[in-house]
This record gives C-alpha cells, sequence and structure tokens, in this order.
C-alpha cells in the first residue's frame, strides 16, 4: 500500500470575506475532488481571509500514481485562477509490498 499527501499554500490576495474565501476553497476542492480520486480538506489558516492549507491524501498500489496524480492536483490547483499557490509539499510512504 501506498499514501501519498500533499500540503499546499495558498493566498487570495483579493478576499475581503471568510464567506468570500470559503467560496474560493469549495470550488478548489470540488474541481479537485472530481477530478481525481483523492480526499481534500482545509486544514490551517482556517480564520484568516487571504491565506488557506489544504491537505490532499490518496491511497495506491503504486508510488509513481500516487506522485502523478499529486502532481496533477498541484498542477490544477495553480491553474485554478482565483488563489495563488505558493507553497507545497509532497509525500509519498510506502507500507508492506507497494511498488516504489
Amino acid at each position: 500500500m501506498v499514501v501519498g499527501t500533499c500540503r499546499l499554500e495558498l493566498r487570495m490576495p483579493h478576499t475581503s470575506s471568510l464567506k468570500g474565501k470559503r467560496q474560493i476553497l469549495r470550488s478548489i476542492k470540488d474541481r479537485v475532488h472530481s477530478r481525481f480520486n483523492v480526499s481534500i480538506a482545509e486544514v490551517g489558516y482556517l480564520e484568516e481571509w487571504q491565506r488557506a492549507t489544504l491537505a490532499v491524501a490518496c491511497v495506491s498500489n503504486e508510488a509513481k500514481m500516487v506522485d502523478e496524480m499529486l502532481n496533477k492536483v498541484v498542477n490544477l490547483v495553480e491553474g485554478h485562477g482565483l488563489a495563488l499557490l505558493v507553497d507545497y509539499a509532497i509525500e509519498v510512504v510506502v507500507h508492506g509490498d507497494g511498488f516504489a
């Protein structure tokens, strides 16, 4: 089993309320979840208007597939246009007989 996680640090400089931030994040999360079979949630800067941290997780039997999928998620979020991707980190952990 292979587990992959991705942390995405976002800025939304044109947002002036938590409601606006939530609308942008909902759009990003819905798009990512519908395109890829991953879990995604807001995990940081919950009360700040212009910053957010999203976490993405996926499980597969191949490390290469997990890494490719998470990189595609990063590219999708970066190309979304409503939020600026400031930083991201991908971690892939192989448990048992997963192919590395």
